[in-house]
């Protein structure tokens, strides 16, 4: 079972049961909000994780903290400080310039994939394959950005929530409904439909997520069009992910992400003449990371498929409390 799997067994486990100091930015003089969102001058002040959610702040925090003991159990995280320190303050850099509520904590694993993610309560893992598929300080800082912006937005646990309220809706089918056959194949063809839904709520908060994070990248002193260069290149894929209908795709087609993102940026973020596209010391850290990489090439692992020894206190996902969720 790879960590994506071991992730999501997990946290259906716990859900079902359960600005830059000195620099002042402003919209163009004729630009005025039709939305408080837009207003770049009122981030941080702005609730954008409103909404019903059955966690509170502190139960997001928990199911976070037992999230991140599964993906550090299951991971290879990086043992360089001089790389995590720089890509901590990149992402605490953003964060203060953001509408998170909830403290950022960011983690480098060491694989060739390029994939990041972020779990509940601002736990965010990069991995050293995606840091060296960027190609600006501004594209490494984006990608962490939106990162910020589904803790802001509170994205897992709203989703969950979600999740939760659909199952609850199909109980009076079950009551109510005709007895007998009928009854249980109306609730089976109800629960077709909830795996689309949710796949809905998902890419609605992937939208989001460009939005807000775009933001935060330009209120943090970058170039947002950094972002859309990043997405525009794209990340590998595989033929099975070409292949997928869109309705089955957790993120809306990459052109309208795009112009959107390009309307954004025309709209609510003014041209900034210092923004920030790259850093010598980005050039460095990724020369680093490829002399790891190479150094690693030379003197591969011994055994790696070889299995690890669980720790004494480690707890098999099969075994994790129950996170009973509760409202604020």
């Amino acid at each position: 079972m790879n960590l994506n799997s071991r992730l999501a067994r997990t946290f259906v486990i716990l859900a079902l049961a359960a600005s830059s100091p000195g620099i002042v930015f402003g919209a163009s003089p004729q630009f005025k909000p039709s939305h408080p969102y837009e207003d770049i001058n009122t981030i941080g002040h702005r609730n954008v994780g409103k909404g019903t959610n059955l966690y509170s702040l502190e139960s997001e925090k928990k199911l976070g903290e037992q999230l991140a003991k599964e993906v550090e159990r299951s991971s290879k995280i990086l043992d360089d400080l001089v790389v995590t320190e720089y890509i901590n303050r990149i992402a605490q850099k953003v964060a203060q310039n953001s509408d998170a509520r909830l403290p950022i904590s960011i983690r480098v694993i060491d694989s060739d994939e390029p994939n990041a993610f972020t779990l509940p309560a601002g736990f965010q893992y990069i991995n050293t394959g995606l840091i060296l598929h960027t190609e600006s300080e501004g594209e490494l800082a984006g990608v962490l950005a939106r990162g910020v912006a589904h803790t802001a937005m509170r994205s897992s646990t709203m989703e969950a929530t979600k999740g939760q309220l659909m199952q609850l809706a199909t109980i009076p089918l079950i009551s109510l409904g005709p007895g007998g056959w009928g009854a249980f194949g109306t609730y089976n063809g109800q629960n077709l439909a909830i795996p689309l839904t949710y796949l809905k709520f998902h890419r609605d908060a992937e939208r989001a997520a460009d939005f807000f994070g775009l933001q935060y990248l330009y209120k943090a002193g970058y170039d947002p069009d950094c972002l859309v260069h990043f997405l525009e290149r794209g990340l590998p894929q595989t033929a099975k992910d070409k292949n997928l209908p869109q309705p089955f795709s957790l993120y809306p087609p990459l052109p309208e992400r795009l112009e959107n993102m390009k309307k954004e940026i025309a709209k609510i973020l003014p041209h900034q003449n210092a923004a920030i596209v790259t850093t010598a010391e980005f050039q460095e850290i990724k020369a680093r990371l490829r002399a790891q990489k190479a150094k690693q090439a030379l003197n591969p692992e011994p055994n790696p498929g070889k299995p690890s020894l669980r720790k004494p206190g480690d707890i098999p996902p099969s075994d994790l409390p129950i996170l009973v969720p509760d409202c604020e």
